[in-house]
């Protein structure tokens, strides 16, 4: 069956942060302005953006979704962000195989996983210190992880029943080694810049 695209979800402006860096892959956060307002129906409901103050313990799990690769692969590497840059519309030629191995590893059906806030200085500790920023906030390393794909995707959490987006998946490493913690960009850092923007626009 073909798939149909609902014009509402249908994009006129990408606005990428000021402060991106593609070194850092720092403030690592767009946000797309739809040609339309979006009808919210019991599959589509919004979700509320995490407060500049939220806090969130280590340990506590929250939960990430997505179309991404459900399959790890043997290639070593240190980190590569997940996704194909939206900013400068970046695509890579894969070879048959590498192509058909991606097609396998992609799910079918939206997948999620729960997984558990890292405390910063412990992401620090296996990402580096300088390479984890104010802006990053890291899940994972407990058997399952975002991947490839997935990128961009949310990662929620929830207090006193209120779901909050707490971070949009940015990278890891490019084995998706589910022993290894997912970066996420860290809203509540970046809430100011994402209510600005949206009030300007």
């Amino acid at each position: 069956a073909a798939f149909s695209i609902d014009p509402s979800f249908l994009y006129v402006q990408v606005i990428t942060h000021p402060l991106y860096s593609s070194t850092t892959i720092n403030n690592d956060i767009a946000l797309l302005k739809l040609s339309s307002p979006v009808t919210l129906t019991p599959r589509i409901s919004p979700v509320c953006l995490a407060p500049s103050a939220l806090s969130i313990l280590p340990g506590t799990r929250c939960f990430t979704t997505g179309w991404g690769r459900t399959a790890t692969t043997s290639k070593s590497s240190v980190k590569q962000k997940y996704t194909e840059r939206i900013t400068t519309h970046l695509l890579t030629v894969q070879d048959n195989v590498s192509c058909f191995l991606l097609v396998l590893a992609s799910p079918l059906i939206l997948q999620q996983t729960g997984v558990p806030i890292i405390s910063p200085a412990l992401c620090k500790q296996i990402w580096g210190q300088n390479t984890i920023t104010d802006a990053m906030i890291c899940a994972g390393a407990s058997g399952s992880s975002s991947c490839q794909g997935d990128s961009g995707g949310p990662l929620v959490c929830e207090r006193s029943g209120v779901w909050s987006l707490v971070g949009s998946v940015s990278w890891g490493i490019n084995t998706c080694d589910t022993r290894f913690p997912g970066v996420y960009a860290r809203i509540s850092q970046l809430r100011s810049w994402i209510d600005t923007t949206i009030a300007s626009n």
